[in-house]
């Protein structure tokens, strides 16, 4: 009888967590990592930290970048390079990850987490850095890093 009940707890304990992540979905609702001031003013207020400062930047490591604000997994390691700029730079995202929007200016354009539209930084074309022909230009404070697991 005690098993019975304690199955039933878990069954309704695992319907409600259900209908709680589904109404979260629907009402946009979704769960951020806490932001201290300095990283809520780059991600949330689009700035930009200053060049060669993130931790990121000479990172040689492994494994995937996710975004700082939701852990959406934005980049792999696999497409880093250095272009001497002062940020992270990538020549691809994990597909469907990160969107791209014409700043106001019109001169550049804006990438941000296609998930919680956490500002990353700009991406630019043909400089000529890699085959792909492509800077993602990302602010270190925008990211996390998942290392790879050693095998």
């Amino acid at each position: 009888m005690k098993q019975l009940g304690l199955l039933i707890l878990m069954v309704l304990t695992l319907a409600v967590t259900g209908q709680e992540k589904s109404k979260e979905k629907k009402n946009n609702t979704m769960k951020f990592n806490e932001l201290n001031n300095f990283e809520k003013s780059i991600i949330e207020g689009k700035g930009t930290e200053r060049p060669f400062t993130g931790i990121y930047y000479k990172h040689e490591e492994k494994g995937t970048y996710l975004c700082k604000k939701c852990n959406a997994p934005l980049y792999r390691s696999a497409d880093k390079f250095d272009a001497h700029c002062g940020w992270p730079s990538f020549d691809d995202e994990i597909k469907g990850a990160v969107k791209r929007t014409t700043d106001a200016d019109g001169r550049r354009t804006e990438i941000t987490c296609a998930k919680c539209d956490a500002h990353l930084g700009h991406v630019f074309i043909g400089e000529g850095f890699t085959s792909k022909n492509t800077r993602h230009c990302v602010n270190s404070v925008s990211l996390n890093f998942l290392p790879e697991q050693k095998k």
